[in-house]
Parts: C-alpha cells; structure tokens; sequence
C-alpha cells in the first residue's frame, strides 16, 4: 500500500527534476520515486557496511591477529597467475 508524503523542492530543484522528467519521458513523481528509492538502497548497504566494519574492528581489538599490506598486495598480485600465492597467514 503506497500513501501520499509531500516534499518541498527550492524552485531551482523543482525545476531540474522537472527537466530531468520530460527528458527521460516520465513524471516528476516517478523521478523523485526512483532517487529516494536508489538513496534508500545505498544508504541501508553503507550501513550494513558500516555495521561489518566495526565488528570487524571489535573482532581485531580481541584477537589482534593481522597482516601486512604489503603480503595481502604480493597475494593479490598472484591471482590468475600459474603459482597463485596462498592467502597471507595472520600472527599477532
């Protein structure tokens, strides 16, 4: 079910979207749809993103394992190659 919400656009706004609009052959309305809708998705995967982030962090500040860059770009560099390197090995 899809309910009405207002929204208020500066004239200069109001006016790009109107362009954008009879450019691309469709409404205002389905144009401000298709931005919020696209924002909406991108915002809710920075947050997944984020969220990945700081549990990862969390799950470094307990364990301190890691690596270097340097061994992770040698290991990336290797893939696709004939002797591919295993995945650099992790140390405290």
């Amino acid at each position: 079910m899809a309910s009405a919400t207002s929204i208020k656009l500066d004239d200069n706004m109001k006016g790009r979207v109107q362009h954008l609009a009879k450019v691309r052959k469709r409404t205002s309305h389905w144009i401000m749809r298709e931005a919020i809708a696209q924002y909406v998705e991108r915002e809710e995967k920075r947050e997944v993103l984020r969220l990945d982030t700081l549990k990862a962090w969390e799950e470094f500040q307990d364990a301190r394992l890691h690596t270097t860059a340097e061994k992770v770009d040698e290991w990336l560099a290797s893939w696709g190659l004939e002797n591919e390197l295993p995945a650099p090995e992790c140390h405290k």
